[in-house]
């Protein structure tokens, strides 16, 4: 790349961020918080109430040496391996956030995990590692306060370390970040201005109260869904909203009881969005940075919303729902179901969870999936990171071996497709949808991808046309690993789900069959195939056709 593309690379990556983002940003590189203070006058004492969540973390903690992160094992023998050169950040995060206290099976590990937190304590000294970053402190803090107050402990050095991380928190906001980790920041703040008495629960509370009410009122859309765009955060968000409003009513705490009526009208929003961007599989759809396994499943945001009788819409009966501000539409017709991405990248000071899947879709037949977006299984910056980010990892149309929005860095976006055009309707028998971005018109001036998409009980039908000049367009669908396919002619195609629908493709131009991996869960890569019509043509049909 030459030097004048990497300028404008990152100008444009630069050039929507906010004024606070550069400014903490600036300012934790060069005053990195080095030295903690925590010498208080004020006694911690500490108020007793018992909080129950229902369980979804797999047990991490095997043994006393021993532990497993997003399907890898290693030992933690030294205090050296708690920030192993060996791993990856995302698993060492994992490590410090101490799921396990509230995971699958607690009740049997309660000794285990109190070695592991006295085991954190004593190897951790602040501020040094990863675990007294910001984030994982945020979620550690909260894990060790539902644990502590769970178990009804007595702890002194348990409450001073609280402390000290709740302190150490306060140093280092994510301002330079926001979104889901600012979020994060605030919950955390609250749930340790509960835990302590006094002057010292107030302080922490008042700031964690004050962060979140300009999160909620920024972070949470119109539809309820979460403005980063992706279903897998949407569920993060959704459960530490579900535990805030659990807090209020457990503790009892006034302040807390004074908000939560407004938390739960935001939550029902928030679970409503939730049933339209789920498959008949009962899993979430792959829009952006998404896979099972991190954030709750939807099941299980159902059933904690029950426990906390929360109401919320938990179906619609109408063919076509469209979530007007975060740009999806759901599209369901006989055994069809069919999700339409017409959404921007994110916020374009926070692209870091985008993907570049202008116009992508997913579709199940029955319970089975059949058309899939390739997933999350890796974060951080290497190749495997790109490609799931590109536009040749989803359902849609890749320009001249281009992504649609230019992702780079892992986390970054330069130049981001707008979409210029969205309409949809219902018939009596059929939805059609359709869209169209200028995601390319970067690479030449006009140049327009439009997708239409006709969905009846015997056929899914997508027209993509190409508006501009351009060299080479591939039309892409990635099929769930679970699917047989089998040729029958030149441009037809037997694919045949996991429940045994059969399924006829028929394409207006030659396809090919490409091997390529599915990622449904962080760490997990799946064999899988995908059909690719590769062509200069302008306009390109695809059906996919009960058989």
């Amino acid at each position: 790349m030459s030097l004048v593309a990497t300028l404008f690379k990152y100008y444009f990556t630069l050039k929507p961020l906010k004024f606070e983002q550069i400014y903490f940003r600036l300012k934790y590189r060069f005053f990195p918080v080095r030295i903690l203070s925590v010498s208080s006058s004020r006694a911690l004492e500490t108020n007793q109430w018992f909080i129950e969540t229902p369980v979804f973390q797999p047990q991490s903690f095997i043994d006393r040496h021993k532990v497993k992160f997003l399907n890898q094992e290693a030992q933690i023998s030294i205090p050296n391996d708690w920030n192993s050169s060996k791993q990856e950040k995302l698993w060492l995060y994992n490590l410090h956030y101490f799921d396990d206290l509230n995971g699958v099976g607690h009740e049997a590990r309660f000794e285990l995990q109190k070695a592991f937190v006295h085991r954190w304590i004593n190897e951790n000294p602040p501020v040094m590692g990863n675990g007294w970053e910001p984030y994982p402190i945020s979620l550690r803090l909260v894990n060790w306060i539902k644990w502590y107050q769970r178990h009804r402990l007595e702890d002194e050095v348990i409450v001073s370390s609280i402390y000290a991380q709740a302190v150490a928190l306060k140093k280092q906001l994510e301002y330079h970040i926001l979104g889901n980790h600012l979020f994060a920041n605030a919950k955390a703040l609250i749930f340790v201005g509960v835990f302590f008495k006094g002057a010292t629960g107030e302080d922490f509370l008042n700031l964690g109260l004050k962060i979140l009410k300009e999160q909620l009122k920024e972070q949470f859309l119109d539809d309820g869904g979460h403005f980063e765009l992706s279903p897998m955060y949407h569920s993060i968000l959704l459960w530490d909203l579900l535990d805030l409003i659990n807090l209020a009513q457990r503790s009892k705490h006034e302040v807390l009881l004074e908000k939560v009526l407004d938390w739960k009208v935001l939550a029902s929003k928030a679970l409503s969005y939730l049933v339209v961007m789920t498959h008949p599989d009962g899993e979430i759809s792959f829009f952006n940075d998404a896979a099972t396994g991190i954030a709750p499943s939807p099941e299980t945001l159902f059933r904690y919303a029950e426990y906390l009788d929360l109401d919320w819409t938990a179906g619609n009966k109408s063919k076509l729902i469209t979530l007007k501000s975060s740009s999806y539409t759901r599209a369901e017709v006989g055994a069809f179901v069919l999700f339409f991405d017409h959404a921007e990248i994110g916020p374009s000071y926070l692209p870091a969870h985008g993907h570049a899947d202008a116009l992508s879709i997913e579709m199940s037949l029955g319970e089975s999936r059949i058309l899939v977006n390739s997933g999350t299984s890796v974060y951080g910056t290497g190749r495997e990171r790109a490609r799931q980010r590109s536009t040749n990892a989803h359902n849609t149309v890749e320009i001249d071996g281009q992504d649609s929005s230019e992702v780079w860095g892992g986390f970054r976006v330069a130049r981001s497709a707008k979409i210029i055009s969205f309409e949809a309707s219902e018939e009596d028998d059929s939805v059609c949808i359709a869209s169209s971005h200028n995601g390319y018109a970067r690479l030449r001036r006009g140049l327009i991808h439009s997708r239409k998409c006709r969905l009846t009980a015997t056929y899914l039908e997508c027209e993509d046309t190409i508006k501009g000049s351009f060299d080479e367009a591939k039309v892409l669908y990635h099929l769930h690993p679970e699917t047989h396919i089998q040729t029958l002619a030149t441009n037809e195609l037997l694919i045949e789900a996991k429940g045994g629908q059969q399924l006829i493709f028929k394409c207006s131009h030659p396809y090919k069959i490409e091997e390529s991996t599915w990622h449904p869960e962080f760490g997990v890569t799946i064999s899988n195939q995908r059909i690719v019509i590769t062509t200069s043509d302008s306009i390109i049909t695809s059906r996919f056709c009960l058989r």
